[in-house]
């Protein structure tokens, strides 16, 4: 997909900055250690898997490189993507699979108008497999307020947050010399990613930052509540 220049993009991760995820995620979570037969983390632990791409977390964990730790990754996405285990928050009595056990932050369908209505172009980038992504976009009507969703690789070949930007740079055609963009996120994994691609970042105080995280990985911005996204990364792409 390529856009005029110059382009004005924003940048928008997922879990935590558009969506509530942390019950799907938390949930799958749980799933795989007790089928693993390993203790589960605390909440402020299982919280912490949020944002960074779970074979991070996993190691983080104590899971080691190579067959455990592509069990515990087959084991996740099985309760993540496959099976509907979890009460579907849109529709009770209905089960879901881990990633639509979510919801959408409110106010996030507005402020999104806002700057497409301005003529900012919109791409979700996200550490969350590109399938997957695609799925949550989809089913929460996410799909339709942005212009590209953009994610990891299935094969882990592109998992860290810049390495998820520089791709959707490249794939509408991005140009540094006369184009603009911010990262919006509410984890240090946006903070950093944003730094290594020399761009601004946009911190995000509703979603699961623990306290002064945003600070310390250098947001250039923080905003505490959605109905200030807009105004926000307008001023950050002047």
């Amino acid at each position: 997909m390529q856009f005029q220049h110059p382009m004005r993009v924003v940048l928008l991760d997922l879990d935590g900055t558009l969506t509530q995820s942390h019950p799907g995620i938390i949930a799958c979570v749980t799933k795989t250690f007790e089928e693993l037969g390993r203790p589960v983390p605390d909440h402020a632990e299982l919280m912490r898997f949020i944002g960074p791409a779970i074979v991070e977390s996993f190691a983080r964990n104590g899971i080691p490189e190579g067959e455990e730790m592509e069990r515990a990754v087959r084991i996740y996405r099985h309760y993540y993507s496959d099976e509907a285990t979890f009460e579907d928050p849109k529709h009770p009595g209905h089960k879901v699979a881990g990633r639509l056990y979510n919801s959408v932050y409110e106010g996030i369908p507005e402020q999104l108008q806002r700057l497409r209505d301005d003529g900012y172009m919109l791409a979700v980038a996200t550490c969350k497999p590109e399938p997957q992504a695609l799925v949550v976009c989809d089913y929460f009507g996410i799909a339709d307020m942005v212009d590209g969703i953009y994610g990891a690789s299935m094969d882990r070949s592109r998992l860290e947050k810049d390495q998820v930007i520089t791709y959707c740079f490249s794939s509408i055609g991005f140009d540094p010399a006369q184009d603009h963009a911010v990262m919006v996120g509410d984890r240090w994994t946006d903070m950093d990613g944003a730094r290594k691609c020399g761009i601004p970042a946009l911190g995000c105080r509703w979603g699961y930052a623990e306290p002064h995280e945003l600070e310390e990985h250098g947001a250039t911005a923080i905003i505490d509540r959605v109905d200030e996204l807009h105004d926000a990364a307008v001023a950050l792409l002047r």
